[in-house]
């Protein structure tokens, strides 16, 4: 992996933001359309501000997907995952196609449809952070780092659920849902291109175990490591290179 360290969060956003930039640019120079998969985790607010701002993207030849949803909340709770990017990031741009996870009354079905909808062609960038326990999109540890599934129902583990209150999503953990849809990591380690921004003290373990223990799903962050083009971009609190 290649890894960048920034003094802020502002400026992890405003690094990351430029490299994702340029390749989104060099992709559409190649190829008429992109897909890509965005992480919905306040960790990611600065960076995606940030490349709203990035100039001379086609973003009407950009499809978007998002790595996971809650089940259980209403369609209007603005905890979900689907309208917090439309706030922060799809409705400030003309992008040409955004496909929310929408588990409905089926969400074993929701998951099939997704997955064909992630079938249809490859993906070109994924935009993705690391949990505190090491978590890729909602894979809590131990993750299944070679399941065939592209999509799946999962129940979120304990230390899931506290960082959804400590990044102000949810007021109590009682009011974290149990069960959400999430992207497999065989699915997000698809993209021909990862970018992951980690920025904040309490995700420092973590990435100091995405970096130096052995590759498994317990700690499913490790798998990035297998990536041949993943970039990861810390602030001087979540560098492990700090302590």
């Amino acid at each position: 992996m290649k890894i960048h360290v920034a003094e802020t969060p502002a400026d992890l956003g405003q690094m990351a933001a430029h490299d994702i930039g340029a390749a989104l640019r060099n992709g559409l120079r190649e190829k008429s359309h992109l897909r890509m998969i965005l992480a919905a985790a306040p960790s990611q607010s600065e960076m995606l501000s940030a490349l709203r701002r990035e100039p001379k993207i086609d973003w009407q030849r950009v499809t978007v997907f998002h790595m996971d949803e809650y089940i259980g909340l209403p369609e209007n709770a603005s905890q979900r995952f689907a309208n917090w990017l439309r706030t922060e990031f799809v409705h400030h741009l003309p992008v040409g196609r955004f496909e929310p996870i929408e588990p409905g009354i089926d969400p074993h079905a929701a998951c099939e449809h997704y997955a064909a909808l992630i079938a249809e062609a490859p993906i070109d960038v994924v935009l993705l952070g690391i949990g505190t326990n090491g978590h890729l999109a909602f894979n809590d540890p131990p993750a299944d780092l070679q399941t065939p599934l592209v999509a799946t129902v999962v129940t979120l583990g304990r230390m899931c659920r506290e960082q959804q209150v400590l990044d102000g999503c949810f007021s109590t953990l009682s009011n974290v849902p149990l069960q959400a849809i999430t992207l497999t990591v065989p699915t997000l380690l698809s993209g021909h291109e990862l970018f992951c921004c980690v920025p904040g003290l309490h995700k420092r373990a973590a990435v100091r175990a995405t970096l130096m223990d052995p590759i498994s799903g317990d700690c499913p962050a490790t798998a990035l490591r297998t990536h041949a083009a993943c970039t990861l971009y810390l602030d001087r609190e979540s560098s492990p290179t700090n302590e």
